[in-house]
């Protein structure tokens, strides 16, 4: 009796089912529990995060006020040859748009607006605005009943404003955050050296930023090397002091310095009963005072990397390297140090990037000269409510902090290949 063997016979389950089909089924059930696991945190990340962020980009382009409000003269002016004054029906355009704007009260939106760029033209707008709707005598025209009602309605500069500002976005706020302004022709240049300012802010911010980071390095790495290489009950009573100041407000930290740094403060009446010094020091608003605070604040964020990179470095190789002659400091710079790099420069970028964007400190303990970006981003929020600029200020520091994570990440990344 002869059996017969089947040759790559396809896999069933128990219940019959291919046992591929099966387990893929099976896959797939799992993808979409993990991903319904995920998806609420996705969700609540989009929300507060990426789409706060792209509204922030928008809002510093948008530009609705003269499209939105003047819309018939918004489409006819981009037929414009920009060299004459508009033709007749612009001026018309205008006369129509601006007898509605002043039945719904929407003259001052655009008036603000256009007022960014030539200074006068919202008494401009305003006052042509309250002559509406206009009577014409016969034989006049609507661009001599315009600049009859006033001489700058025949100035050609004015209407390349609106023309500019003709169109849903706009390079300006962008282009007034790095102190240039946009040319007749829609190219960008240097604005005059007296109406400059934001070039100077944003060098402020990085220098400060910089000499905080330079200073949290220097006092963070030896105490972070001192707390990895002592014993554990000491290295843990120690780090919750470090810890410490993590669980009271920045602003009362800051308070307290201005308590401890004024003229009158603690330190000053210190110094000067002591006979070190024979009159108090300027330690508040101004820069050291803002510097002192700063690298308080923001120490532990350099010092908590670079301990945990220590922690995790055998003290077997300092030990090997000086057993076989190296000189010790020879041996911490050639073998402790390079271990401890990533450490370090993860905690410097950290303190780096929230430098820049620092608000409270230098608003309460620098003078006016210390004002960071972040300072004018609250400024142009609360005070002039000119969300444009503020967006425009938020963009670029946004901007640069990604631009320094990518530079880092490249040399995080070309580092590990080296090592390699």
């Amino acid at each position: 009796m002869s059996q017969t063997l089947t040759v790559n016979a396809p896999l069933t389950a128990a219940d019959g089912e291919l046992l591929t089909v099966k387990l893929a089924r099976e896959r797939r059930n799992k993808q979409l529990k993990a991903v319904a696991l995920v998806a609420p945190l996705a969700i609540f990340l989009l929300l507060t995060f990426l789409v706060p962020i792209f509204m922030l980009l928008g809002r510093s382009v948008d530009n609705p006020e003269v499209v939105t409000h003047l819309p018939a003269t918004s489409k006819l002016i981009a037929s414009w040859d920009r060299r004459a004054l508009p033709s007749e029906d612009v001026f018309q355009a205008m006369a129509r748009d601006l007898t509605a704007a002043k039945e719904d009260k929407s003259v001052p939106e655009v008036a603000k607006r256009l007022n960014m760029d030539i200074s006068g033209f919202r008494s401009l707008i305003q006052k042509t605005a309250r002559k509406m709707p206009l009577e014409l005598a016969a034989g006049e025209s609507m661009r001599d009943r315009f600049i009859q009602i006033d001489e700058r309605w025949g100035d050609p500069d004015h209407w390349h404003v609106i023309a500019k500002n003709a169109k849903s976005w706009t390079p300006y706020y962008l282009y007034s955050s790095l102190d240039l302004r946009e040319t007749k022709a829609g190219t960008p240049e240097l604005a005059p050296e007296e109406e400059r300012a934001f070039i100077s802010i944003f060098g402020r911010t990085l220098w400060i930023s910089f000499w905080v980071t330079v200073f949290c390095l220097l006092l963070g790495y030896p105490l972070a090397y001192w707390l990895a290489n002592l014993p554990a009950r000491k290295s843990n009573l120690l780090m919750i002091l470090v810890l410490l100041p993590f669980w009271t407000s920045v602003l009362v930290r800051v308070a307290s310095w201005i308590v401890l740094l004024q003229r009158e403060g603690l330190i000053n009446s210190a110094l000067m009963n002591l006979g070190i010094i024979g009159e108090p020091l300027q330690l508040a608003f101004n820069r050291v005072g803002v510097y002192i605070a700063m690298v308080h604040i923001l120490l532990p964020f350099v010092i908590l990397p670079a301990y945990s990179v220590m922690k995790s470095i055998p003290p077997t190789y300092m030990r090997a390297a000086i057993s076989l002659g190296d000189h010790p400091f020879a041996a911490f710079w050639k073998i402790y140090f390079p271990q401890t790099v990533a450490g370090v420069a993860a905690g410097a970028l950290l303190v780096f990037i929230m430098c820049i964007g620092y608000y409270i400190t230098p608003a309460l303990l620098g003078s006016p000269e210390e004002q960071m970006v972040s300072y004018y981003v609250a400024f142009y929020t609360n005070v002039t409510i000119n969300w444009g600029m503020a967006a425009a200020l938020g963009s670029l520091l946004l901007i640069a902090t990604m631009t320094l994570y990518a530079v880092y990440s490249k040399l995080v990344g070309a580092n590990k290949l080296s090592l390699g």
